[in-house]
């Protein structure tokens, strides 16, 4: 059967500011070595299973040239410009729809922008076990990354380990992010993944669980495929789009559908949530930093810098966090990166927008 994917690019990646900003966000930098950006990584990382005619980009309008311009070989009518951020479940059935539009029936590979992978065939390994799940029946697969610590930053899904079906498993239930204890607790048990918000199924599978569980949407994303390719195309988009319900994929269909299962992962993920996975991506010296650009550092420990042609100097720092850019620089200690959005919020409360 023939294999699309779906690629979710519209996220502004505010814990990335200052570097990540509205006219230039996460997905579109990049954060590695190599010097190619983490979309242009997800989209690479998938070409030897999907044709490149048969990639879509979900993003918005502001966003469309970016992506046009770092991902050249993708057809332009491929990325798809939401009118308004109406969470993952719309987004989805959104690109179901355009590939429903073109193909009688196919695999639809759902996958975020912004995730890093360090061991490519072994994904794509896990990409095709979950494939070949997906073609029967109506099964929706997910793709669970094996715990090695008890993260309270991600969410879970208890599978059935009882019932192992080739390399998946059924999924009993999902779990929201959970307490210290819980995490603790979840890594001891061995039935439990983090959720990677990546999914795998025919694109007949989830509209029909679309119907079933999300009607009003489904009757609105039926309108905008009669619309496309006609010259109304935009302003039904436009309209029904704005009328959707916003709503998780995860609690819109995952947590309500049958025959949902799971494929753990173990190929070097990372979700580049924050600051902090630069220190897990990145080579350390041995005194635990990462820097990069025009640094000097004495007696500094566990820190990661950012910066351009300006020299900084670090002296006697232990765990922080400091980027510099041409208009704002940012000093944060490790533990406190969750607070970088309210730093956000503010400069929205002060009208100060040439930071955002």
């Amino acid at each position: 059967m023939k294999v699309t994917a779906l690629i979710m690019a519209g996220g502004r990646g505010e814990r990335f500011w200052p570097r990540s900003r509205r006219n230039l966000p996460k997905q579109f930098l990049s954060l590695t070595d190599d010097g190619r950006t983490m979309i242009q990584l997800t989209v690479e990382r998938i070409l030897p299973l999907v044709d490149i005619e048969d990639i879509y980009i979900a993003t918005n309008k502001d966003y469309r040239q970016l992506a046009l311009e770092q991902l050249p070989g993708i057809p332009e009518e491929n990325i798809l410009c939401e009118p308004i951020g109406r969470n993952t479940a719309p987004c989805i059935g959104l690109g179901a729809v355009h590939i429903a539009k073109k193909y009688e029936d196919a695999i639809m590979l759902v996958l975020p922008s912004d995730h890093l992978i360090k061991f490519t065939k072994m994904y794509q390994t896990t990409l095709r076990d979950a494939c070949r799940v997906a073609e029967e029946g109506t099964n929706l697969v997910t793709i669970g990354i094996m715990p090695d610590y008890p993260e309270t930053g991600y969410g879970y899904i208890k599978f059935d380990a009882k019932e192992p079906e080739g390399r998946a498993y059924r999924v009993d239930r999902f779990v929201e992010k959970p307490s210290l204890e819980a995490a603790k607790e979840y890594l001891a048990a061995e039935e439990y993944l983090w959720n990677s918000g990546q999914f795998i199924w025919k694109v007949s599978s989830i509209l029909k669980n679309m119907k079933q569980y999300m009607p009003d949407t489904y009757s609105r994303l039926l309108r905008i495929q009669e619309a496309i390719g006609t010259p109304e195309q935009e302003m039904v988009l436009d309209k029904e789009f704005r009328e959707m319900e916003s709503q998780s994929i995860d609690y819109g269909i995952m947590e309500k559908a049958k025959d949902i299962f799971i494929l753990p992962g173990a190929f070097g993920w990372d979700d580049v949530g924050s600051w902090l996975a630069v220190g897990r991506i990145k080579k350390t010296n041995e005194l635990g930093n990462v820097v990069d650009g025009n640094i000097i550092t004495v007696n500094t420990k566990n820190c990661i810098i950012q910066g351009g042609r300006k020299l900084i100097a670090a002296v006697g720092l232990r765990d922080l966090i400091i980027v510099d850019t041409e208009d704002a620089t940012l000093i944060c200690e490790k533990d406190y990166t969750g607070d970088i959005k309210t730093v956000l919020e503010n400069l929205k409360i002060c009208n100060r927008d040439e930071y955002l």
